[in-house]
């Protein structure tokens, strides 16, 4: 009974400290450092995030003088490597006596279970079986160690010999064997025993690869006027407007609003654009005939590299095209010859190099910097993240009537995107892959993914809610690096939580261990009072329906292009790491933003509560500490403010005994992923459009959803707001607490020496100044704010 009652649900679903032995242990147990592992402060090691796992590589470079069958007269040879009961091959080569593979084994230490590697080299036969050519032994004690960064092992001639080994046959190989970690340049490519089961083109899929986005830009199409403009029907007034397309976007102009040839527009639209640039921007003028008929007028196709690239808000120099005329086809004849006017259309286009392109949502960006590289700044730090493994994750789908999981994690912050190599079969996996990524602004996100690899072949089956052909989401991790410690390294490991329509659930977790390191502190501390995203976004900003429908178009590109990589990063990899559905409506969320804005305002409602406890005397010793403060401060008025500020100073000082050990994960109470109806979960895992069959219950039903998807938006945001506040003292964001206690101390001793009338006086002329010095950027106050770190990246 003792050990049910203290068991609590939500310790399964909370972050855990763990102690993975990271850095690099030498293989004999060297004494660098002590005790066999790096113990200094700062190794330079690239690979001291992760532990190190072994693997005895074997390089099998070519061969030659290979003897010819005495039958065919020819050789078609190849190379198979034995360890134990592991077996890899090379692909053989078609009547080659000297044949180049240069392929890679990797066997991994841990499964060795043989005392020698034998390298054996056949002739491939379709009809009978393949004749034995040579061997070549090595002994596993004899086999030399290689660490990084040692140059590659030189490979050697090997003298192949008979089946018994007692004396040499025709023929050499040459061959490099050594023992090292997955620090070494070859793992990546190599053949790994522990996929020996993946053949044919899911052996690509395997490896860990890394990717990057494409470079997105927004193209900025002002239609301006039209001239010209001839209809069909000669006797009336063309109502034109015009049609712009690029690949799958299409957008349009309003309908001019009166009858004329030479029709006025000025509207822009806007396009997402990926380099390098392969669709053109086809645009087209129609007449608006009926309510249900348009004509064709005019077509008109342009490359997009031929637009002016524009960095700041400088006027671009519109043109005039000409616009290929419909209906001049062979019915014609020689009219086509004839002079006729051309309808021409005015355009103002440019290719806006001074934005960042929004592929992911602001509240989880790991991208701030503009378009152009020639406005990018310098790095501001560097974030290393060591993936070390999995536990306990869940079966994913059944191969000969059995639960198997082939996981790999998937990485995603800026412009790049890693993607581990796939432990096949495991529920377990250990992966102690570790990445480096520059660091622009501390205030993104890295986002990681765990998935389960459908691309292997075989006879795999997934499990119910997987389509066929797509890698199961098995769950995800968010970490904001304004939450870490600079020059921390933090071990732990990650709950992996999802929800289902049976409701929420974890699957398993994910060990990870990264570190922050601070290259400039002074311009870091700079950062937090500039404006989080680039100053085109404030002189010129996109209206939040645009930028909605830019950034579904921009998550199209992205997994567009990443999808033809080889191997592929798939389309629903990249949506589940974008958050393609976070604007859906949920009944779950709705609610979830609700209580977060309630929690926000109970400090309000609390302090009421406090002050009319005060004045109910309640307790009196607190009433009348509060009447000498109010008579102090009445007689005193110039220590209003310098009490105001010196408490929240000493409010932050309290609370850096209580500050948060580790960075903020997913908490399902706040989400209110345990508490949902099951009904309201149908409701969330519903199609959008909704599968319900009766028309006019679909149509109102979407309405409502789209509606309420809004609300919710606006909810969270504005519980948001309230949460920064929260953060301001909280020291969630180590920089920011500390940069705002700082000013609160240094406001209070500058309140305390100045006249309480000079501070109204400047104050008031400063929120009076004239708008020519008032600039469009937001303030360093509101700047500083809109970075703090708020209870969004708790949420599921």
């Amino acid at each position: 009974m003792n050990s049910r009652a203290t068991f609590n649900p939500q310790d399964e679903f909370k972050i855990k400290d763990t102690k993975p032995q990271l850095g690099e242990l030498w293989p004999h147990g060297g004494v660098r450092g002590g005790g066999g592992w790096i113990g200094s402060d700062r190794v330079t090691s690239t690979y001291d995030l992760v532990e190190q796992m072994y693997f005895l590589y074997v390089r099998v470079v070519k061969a030659r003088d290979l003897p010819t069958n005495p039958v065919t007269g020819s050789c078609d040879p190849y190379v198979e490597v034995k360890l134990g009961n592991y077996k890899g091959r090379t692909q053989h080569f078609a009547k080659k006596t000297n044949p180049e593979w240069n392929h890679v084994f990797a066997f991994s230490k841990e499964k060795i279970q043989a005392s020698v590697l034998e390298v054996f080299v056949r002739d491939r036969e379709i009809i009978a079986k393949d004749d034995y050519l040579g061997k070549v032994v090595f002994d596993m004690d004899e086999v030399p160690i290689r660490v990084p960064p040692d140059s590659p092992l030189a490979p050697q001639w090997y003298r192949l010999e008979d089946r018994r080994g007692e004396r040499k046959v025709k023929g050499e190989v040459m061959l490099a064997v050594w023992m090292g970690t997955q620090a070494d340049e070859a793992f990546p490519e190599a053949w790994h025993s522990d996929a020996a089961s993946v053949h044919g083109e899911g052996v690509f899929s395997v490896r860990s690869k890394v990717y990057v986005s494409p470079k997105l830009w927004y193209l900025r199409v002002n239609v301006i006027e039209a001239q010209d403009v001839e209809c069909q029907d000669k006797s009336q007034l063309p109502q034109v407007f015009v049609k712009a397309q690029l690949g799958n976007q299409m957008l349009k102009t309003k309908l001019c609003p009166t009858l004329t040839t030479n029709p006025f527009w000025n509207e822009d639209l806007i396009f997402v654009v990926a380099e390098p640039f392969e669709e053109q921007l086809v645009l087209t003028v129609e007449n608006k005939v009926s309510p249900l008929k348009d004509d064709l007028v005019g077509r008109l196709s342009l490359p997009l590299h031929i637009f002016e690239r524009r960095l700041d808000h400088r006027p671009v120099h519109s043109r005039w095209f000409d616009l290929e005329k419909f209906g001049f086809g062979v019915l014609e004849g020689d009219r086509r010859k004839e002079l006729k006017f051309s309808t021409k259309i005015h355009l103002r286009a440019c290719l806006e190099g001074g934005y960042h392109v929004l592929d992911e949502s602001t509240m989880y960006i790991s991208d701030q910097r503009p378009t152009a590289r020639q406005l990018w700044k310098q790095p501001i730090g560097i974030l290393e993240v060591g993936i070390l493994s999995a536990q306990g994750l869940l079966p994913m789908k059944t191969k000969d009537g059995q639960g198997r999981t082939d996981a790999y994690c998937v990485a995603r912050y800026g412009q790049k995107w890693v993607r581990t190599r796939t432990v096949v079969e495991n529920f377990s996996p250990k992966w102690n892959e570790q990445y480096t990524w520059e660091v622009y602004d501390p205030s993104t996100v890295i986002t990681l993914g765990v998935f389960d690899n459908c691309h292997l072949g075989g006879n795999e089956k997934p499990q119910a809610g997987n389509g066929p052909g797509r890698d199961f989401r098995i769950g995800k991790v968010r970490i904001r690096l304004s939450t870490l410690e600079t020059d921390r390294i933090y071990t732990h490991s990650y709950p992996l939580i999802v929800l289902q329509p049976t409701g929420v659930k974890k699957v398993g977790e994910l060990q990870l261990a990264f570190r922050f390191t601070c290259l400039s502190l002074t311009h870091m501390i700079y950062l937090y009072s500039r404006p989080l995203l680039p100053k085109m976004h404030y002189l010129h900003p996109f209206t939040v329906r645009q930028l909605d429908s830019l950034r579904y178009q921009a998550m199209n590109i992205v997994g567009s292009r990443l999808g033809r990589a080889e191997p592929p990063l798939r389309k629903e990899v990249v949506e589940y790491m974008l958050d393609v559905d976070s604007h859906m409506w949920s009944m779950r969320r709705s609610k979830a933003n609700f209580f977060r804005m309630i929690s926000v305002l109970s400090g309000m409602i609390s302090i009421s509560k406090w002050l009319g406890d005060v004045c109910q005397w309640k307790n009196p010793i607190t009433t009348i500490l509060v009447h000498v403060l109010f008579c102090i401060l009445i007689c005193y008025p110039e220590l209003i403010l310098p009490t105001v500020f010196l408490y929240m100073f000493l409010i932050g000082i309290w609370n850096y005994r209580f500050r948060p050990r580790h960075p903020p994960h997913v908490d399902t109470k706040l989400s209110w992923a345990e508490a949902v109806h099951l009904d309201e979960l149908d409701e969330e895992f519903d199609t959008f459009p909704t599968s319900r069959p009766q028309d006019v219950i679909r149509m109102r039903y979407d309405r409502l959803r789209s509606m309420a998807g809004r609300i919710q938006t606006v909810v969270g945001d504005m519980a948001t707001q309230g949460e920064r506040f929260h953060a301001l003292l909280s020291w969630r964001d180590p920089r920011a607490t500390s940069i705002f206690i700082v000013f609160c101390l240094c406001v209070a001793v500058i309140l305390y020496v100045t006249p309480f009338k000079i501070i109204i006086f400047l104050t008031g002329l400063y929120l009076l100044r004239h708008p020519r010095f008032r600039s469009k950027l937001p303030s360093a106050p509101i700047n500083f704010f809109r970075r703090l770190p708020a209870r969004v990246d708790s949420m599921l």
